[in-house]
């Protein structure tokens, strides 16, 4: 047996976490590749770019625009870019 790396421990314990989860669900490997460990990195995912957007809300460097019965979607407040770009040389440093 190969070695076991980091990685292949945290895929096991995906799989797990999914199982417990959804206890009667069955699948391939190629099925648990693509539905059941790219559902869970998605949905982390998902949490991790909330947090993000949340803080570029706050710094007032994006906009929510809200809609009813729709998902909110975001751009950049180009009164706050223009006022970075005005302040750094460079736009990718930003202080969040």
């Amino acid at each position: 047996m190969e070695q076991e790396s980091d990685d292949d421990r945290e895929i096991a314990r995906a799989v797990l976490r999914y199982l417990q989860e959804h206890p009667d669900a069955k699948d391939t490997l190629e099925g648990i590749a693509q539905w059941w460990l790219l559902r869970q990195c998605s949905e982390r995912r998902l949490a991790e770019v909330k947090r993000g957007v949340s803080l570029l809300l706050a710094q007032g460097l994006i906009v929510e625009i809200r809609r009813e019965g729709l998902s909110p979607y975001y751009h950049l407040n180009k009164a706050k870019a223009q006022e970075m770009s005005e302040t750094h040389d460079n736009k990718t440093q930003i202080e969040i």
